[in-house]
């Protein structure tokens, strides 16, 4: 049976909506797989998503917010053909590129979503309905002015919480160390969350190391992960 808590919360202005063109290949994947892969959330009906119509089976429904350019999403979808894979990314091209990689690995269990989280979850996704979901290395927003267009707030956690189904796992990823915290501190105070190690979570072997966790490496932060388990 379905929760009926439907928490209500303003669309977090987390991102900076960025234009830019797509390269040639990226149109072509987006003309070739978009209207079979992608849907846009200002288009979907009213109503949560019926993923297994969209993926034509039933399985376990992951999904991940903020895939960038999908150098790691391609790569996590293909290692789990065990789940139905859903990506939402504000970036057009991003998408494109998350095809063309998508296409390279022969993945068949990716879906794409091209919108805000916020209003994806509050309107097309259903309670308790979520196998996990994945916020690997969001905008931090260093500056400390910025810090309330940072997506892990309590607000937000508290919607994406009540999507999750009892037992699935929320994992968070991030290299600058004072989003960390806040990260641990605004899960661990939800209470539809409960950490799944004391603190950090030890780094996974099968999350690819992005060109950005290089970089941060190179700079000299350290990239945490946290995992949180839905109760």
């Amino acid at each position: 049976m379905q929760s009926e808590r439907q928490p209500r919360m303003r669309s977090v202005v987390s991102y900076v909506q960025r234009g830019g063109r797509m390269t040639v290949g990226q149109q072509r994947a987006w003309d070739e797989h978009w209207p079979e892969l992608g849907r846009k959330v200002a288009d979907l009906p009213a109503g949560p998503i019926d993923f297994a119509a969209w993926f034509s089976r039933d399985a376990p429904v992951l999904l991940e917010i903020g895939s960038g350019m999908g150098e790691t999403t391609s790569q996590l979808a293909a290692d789990a053909p065990e789940l139905n894979y859903v990506a939402v990314e504000v970036y057009e091209p991003g998408l494109g590129q998350l095809m063309l990689r998508a296409e390279k690995l022969g993945v068949t269990n990716l879906r794409m979503i091209n919108g805000d989280a916020v209003i994806l979850l509050t309107e097309h996704v259903a309670a308790d309905s979520l196998a996990g979901a994945r916020i690997f290395f969001p905008d931090p927003w260093p500056k400390k002015k910025h810090h309330k267009r940072r997506l892990v707030q309590p607000s937000f956690v508290a919607l994406l919480a009540s999507r999750l189904a009892p037992g699935a796992t929320l994992h968070l990823a991030t290299d600058w160390a004072e989003y960390a915290d806040q990260m641990l501190e605004v899960c661990t105070a939800e209470p539809a969350l409960e950490n799944r190690y004391e603190t950090w979570a030890p780094r996974p072997e099968w999350r690819p190391v992005t060109k950005f966790e290089n970089r941060a490496e190179v700079e000299g932060r350290v990239s945490r992960d946290l995992m949180f388990k839905r109760v």
